[in-house]
């Protein structure tokens, strides 16, 4: 049971969470104009002299400029969180993008082949009428994809059946501080030959709940372990680490 956290991008907060026993430190390139960031690179440096794994999510969209990201910053993983349609009647485009995925995810293994490859699979919220047509759509998305990733992340997914609200990164799955359906999740684990960590809203209030309804191989959590201003609302790249703390102990008492 590992522990991933996310959005780090200052080496004094990779500093903490390496004192704190994080697992795996991921940092995220947000655009392909300010790719270059030599404070994220110190991260990976960091955590790689450190014994703790990192992982790079870049936000990028040309091949060229993913492959260049990754030569300049040679993370432990890089992790795609493109977002995949689960609508039954976007099979063929489904097919399609998986397809790509697939394309890109072999050109990085040919290019950097220590790296390791993590793929976020989009869950919808809880409480769908019918979650059967998502599961075996789910499930069939892991078959496709399974043979050319090192693991697999759920994470929320906004919008799904017409509720009309977007992720917060367009095209993308993530950082919406929301859980997922923790019975699909479960279902993913139970299908899939390869690691999952379970993502979408992990907090220090539910995590263990959630790897005893999951049984992941590793939990994440970027939202609900950063600091929240005034309003209550969290503040993207700056973790609260008693949160942390807090989160890693309810971890360690499941593991125990």
């Amino acid at each position: 049971m590992i522990v991933q956290i996310y959005e780090i991008q200052e080496p004094r907060e990779a500093e903490r969470l390496i004192e704190m026993g994080v697992d795996r430190i991921g940092s995220v390139i947000l655009s392909p104009e300010a790719w270059k960031i030599p404070s994220v690179r110190e991260v990976v440096r960091l955590v790689r002299g450190s014994g703790a794994q990192s992982s790079l999510i870049p936000l990028l969209a040309r091949e060229d400029e993913i492959l260049r990201a990754l030569d300049y910053y040679e993370p432990d993983f890089v992790h795609f969180c493109e977002s995949i349609p689960l609508e039954p009647e976007m099979g063929p485009q489904r097919e399609a993008v998986c397809a790509e995925m697939i394309r890109l995810q072999r050109l990085v293994k040919r290019e950097f082949p220590p790296f390791g490859i993590t793929r976020s699979i989009p869950i919808p919220k809880p409480d769908r009428i019918d979650a059967d047509p998502i599961r075996e759509t789910i499930l069939e998305i892991v078959r496709t994809l399974e043979p050319y990733t090192d693991c697999f992340m759920t994470d929320t997914l906004r919008g799904y059946g017409g509720e009309g609200v977007s992720q917060p990164v367009a095209g993308y799955v993530g950082i919406t501080g929301e859980i997922c359906d923790w019975d699909l999740a479960s279902a993913l684990v139970e299908a899939s030959r390869i690691p999952v960590i379970l993502a979408g809203g992990i907090s220090p209030e539910n995590a263990r709940e959630a790897v005893g309804r999951v049984r992941p191989s590793g939990i994440d959590s970027c939202t609900q372990t950063n600091i929240r201003d005034m309003r209550g609302i969290p503040i993207r790249f700056r973790k609260d680490f008693e949160r942390v703390r807090r989160l890693l102990a309810q971890i360690h008492e499941e593991r125990e």
